[in-house]
């Protein structure tokens, strides 16, 4: 097996995914969870921005956001997503496309305890996708919620965590000639079950 094909190689496409993310995470230089994510809204009109993917479990993916933004409310009416995440040092990419559901218990907590303290006072802060008229009204309200919260604030019930439980998996790899690599994984949902392609660059 070349070492082109090794990197494409397993039984479970989320095994090949944590690999790829962790050599990412020696090459990039920011950022290398961050997964360009789209969504449509009720007039099926296309939406993307850049998230940060969390976890990856062993049947999905997890990001967190503010439930009031315009990305969630496109999560909650369609259920559905996709997401691509391209890292030029490795010339890989992934594309994703699945189910979406919320995550707000338990785990979302944790995390959101996890984040740094500014990072938690600015989720309360921020009416995030309104409009927003001086940037002194977003420091204002940073200042008032430090003082209201103190330290160690919950997590607001308007932030959280969504779930993407994917029904497709494509991993890309640079090739010569533009010849790239590409497999397709798609999934039997009834039975979990995986299947693998090859596709034409």
């Amino acid at each position: 097996m070349s070492e082109g094909q090794k990197i494409f190689a397993g039984d479970d496409p989320f095994d090949i995914v944590r690999s790829w993310l962790a050599e990412a995470q020696k090459t990039e230089v920011n950022d290398p969870n961050a997964m360009a994510l789209s969504t449509v809204d009720a007039d099926g009109m296309p939406n993307v921005r850049m998230v940060l993917l969390k976890e990856v479990e062993d049947d999905a993916f997890v990001f967190y956001t503010n439930y009031g933004s315009v990305k969630a409310a496109e999560l909650d009416f369609a259920g559905k997503a996709a997401f691509v995440m391209h890292w030029k040092s490795l010339r890989r990419q992934i594309r994703v496309r699945g189910i979406v559901t919320r995550e707000d218990g338990p785990q979302a907590d944790a995390y959101y305890k996890s984040r740094d303290i500014g990072s938690r006072i600015g989720a309360y802060a921020s009416r995030q996708s309104q409009v927003l008229e001086k940037k002194s009204d977003l420091v204002a309200r940073v200042a008032k919620y430090t003082v209201k919260l103190g330290v160690n604030p919950p997590r607001p019930a308007f932030w959280g965590g969504y779930r993407i439980r994917p029904t497709e998996i494509e991993f890309w790899a640079d090739g010569a000639f533009r010849l790239h690599d590409r497999f397709r994984w798609e999934v039997d949902v009834r039975v979990n079950d995986w299947t693998k392609v090859r596709l034409n660059p």
